[in-house]
């Protein structure tokens, strides 16, 4: 069952990365875009990291993607107001995209595959996180929690009207 999830995930991801590039629409590009970042988040599910899942759909999905369309819709882009590329020059971008890929096969053509070491079926768990964050780096978490506080203070200091402070 889980071989039919991850191909049927590596699928989704792959599929829906290529529509990402050859949509004509940028905004379903990026809901696209969306739908990939799921499937990533499903492989995450299954290597049983479920808090990379859950920081990944968060991060990217939520907050990055919400940004793009929120850019995307505010530059308004229409076809006839965007500058058409030669032929040329599309002609060139295959070209180079192509012997990039042959470089790329090229330099990892030697390279044997290397399994990671486990430390057990629990290592992605988020309690297990959680208790060595807490126990073994206690101290660097909080001077990271420390100096967020300064910055967003900071932001706040800086974006007040000198007037009302």
């Amino acid at each position: 069952m889980t071989l039919y999830l991850f191909y049927f995930l590596s699928f989704l991801a792959i599929f829906s990365a290529l529509l990402v590039v050859f949509s004509k629409n940028p905004v379903y590009s990026v809901l696209y875009l969306i739908i990939t970042f799921f499937a990533i988040a499903g492989h995450y599910i299954l290597l049983d990291a479920q808090f990379l899942a859950v920081v990944h759909v968060i991060v990217y999905a939520g907050a990055i993607m919400v940004l793009f369309l929120y850019v995307i819709m505010l530059l308004n882009l229409n076809q006839e107001s965007e500058p058409h590329k030669s032929t040329l020059l599309k002609v060139a971008a295959v070209a180079s995209s192509g012997l990039l890929l042959t470089v790329l096969i090229g330099a990892l053509r030697g390279v044997s595959q290397v399994v990671p070491k486990t430390g057990g079926p629990e290592i992605g768990l988020v309690k297990n996180l959680g208790q060595v964050l807490f126990n073994e780096f206690l101290f660097p978490f909080e001077v990271s929690s420390i100096l967020l506080l300064a910055a967003m203070v900071g932001v706040v200091m800086v974006g007040k009207d000198e007037e009302k402070i």
